[in-house]
C-alpha cells in the first residue's frame, strides 16, 4: 500500500510500549511517512493520565499485550472499556494470545518477529486512518449477518451502507456512487447473489465497483460460478476476522490502483495546446 494523500497530523496516536528501540522506530516512521508526531506511554499509569487529562481523544492506540503495571493484558482491556481503536504490537504470540487479542475487536494486530515488522505497522496505521474515504454496501437477507459485518467494516473504520435484499441493493447504488465495494450474499430471495452480480455488472465494471460474494454453504462451485459471472472475490462463512479484512483491503487496493492508472492514462492522451 503507498499512501501519497498528505499529512494525517491531526490524529493523536498514543503508542503503550516500553522498549526504547521499537517506540523511536515507530515514532520516526509515522513521521516521515504521515507527519504524525506519537505520544508515548512505557506503563500503565502513564496510559491512564494520557486518557484522563489530555483535551484531545485518542484516534488509535498502538499497544503491546503486556507492559510494566500491566503484565496480564490490562493496557487492552483498559482501552477497549474506553472504545479506543487498537492496533497490537507484541513480541509474543500463539493461539491462546490470539483468541484473547480478537476478544477485544481490535482493529489489527501485528508481530514484531522481523525487519519488516514497522512497515507492517504504518500500514495498519494508514489503513485505519483513510479507510473512512472507502464507502462499503453489505447486501444480506440476514439481520443478524448484516449487523455482524457492519460491525466488522466499522471497526476498521469504513463508511458502510446495508441493504436486506438485491432490489434494495441496486437502488441504493443508483442514489449512493461512490460506494466502492459490495459484500454480497448468494441465498437471497428475491434476487440472489449471482443475478445481483449480473445486473450490478450491466452498470457498474470492475474498475469502479468491487464485489466479493459470500455464503455459509459448503457447494465448492459456489465461487466459481459467482466469478464466472462478474464477482471479484468469493468468502465461505464462518469468516476468519484476518482473512476477511485481508480480502477487503485487496479489493480496495486494487480498485484505487485501477482509477490511479486510468487517470494517469486519460492525462496522457489529452491533446498538447499549441
Amino acid at each position: 500500500m503507498q499512501y501519497s494523500g498528505g499529512s494525517l497530523a491531526d490524529h493523536r496516536i498514543v503508542v503503550v510500549e516500553d522498549s526504547n528501540v521499537f517506540t523511536s522506530m515507530i515514532g520516526q516512521k509515522l513521521k516521515e511517512e504521515f507527519d504524525i508526531d506519537i505520544e508515548v506511554c512505557r506503563n500503565f499509569e502513564e496510559l491512564q493520565l494520557a486518557f484522563e487529562y489530555a483535551e484531545k481523544p485518542i484516534t488509535l492506540a498502538i499497544s503491546n499485550v503486556n507492559l510494566p503495571g500491566a503484565e496480564n493484558g490490562e493496557a487492552l482491556s483498559y482501552l477497549a472499556e474506553l472504545s479506543i481503536p487498537i492496533i497490537v504490537f507484541t513480541g509474543t504470540f500463539h493461539e491462546k494470545t490470539r483468541e484473547g487479542i480478537l476478544a477485544r475487536d481490535i482493529v489489527d494486530y501485528v508481530i514484531k518477529d522481523n525487519i519488516l515488522a514497522i512497515d507492517l505497522l504504518a500500514e495498519s496505521v494508514c489503513r485505519f486512518l483513510t479507510n473512512h474515504r472507502h464507502h462499503v454496501l453489505i447486501v444480506d437477507d440476514s439481520a443478524t449477518a448484516r449487523a455482524l459485518l457492519r460491525g466488522r467494516l466499522e471497526r476498521f473504520n469504513f463508511r458502510v451502507s446495508v441493504a436486506e435484499n438485491g432490489a434494495q441493493a441496486l437502488e441504493i447504488l443508483k442514489k449512493t456512487p461512490d460506494i466502492g465495494l459490495i459484500i454480497t450474499d448468494y441465498n437471497m430471495p428475491d434476487i440472489d447473489g449471482f443475478e445481483l452480480t449480473r445486473r450490478l455488472r450491466a452498470v457498474r465494471g470492475s474498475h469502479e465497483l468491487r464485489i466479493i460474494g459470500v455464503s455459509s454453504s459448503d457447494n465448492r462451485l459456489l465461487s466459481a460460478r459467482f466469478l464466472k459471472a462478474g464477482g471479484n472475490d468469493f468468502m465461505l462463512r464462518p469468516f476468519v476476522d484476518e482473512e476477511f479484512y485481508c480480502r477487503v483491503n485487496q479489493n480496495l487496493d486494487t480498485l484505487d490502483q485501477i482509477k490511479t492508472a486510468r487517470r494517469m492514462y486519460a492525462g496522457q492522451k489529452k491533446p498538447k495546446v499549441a
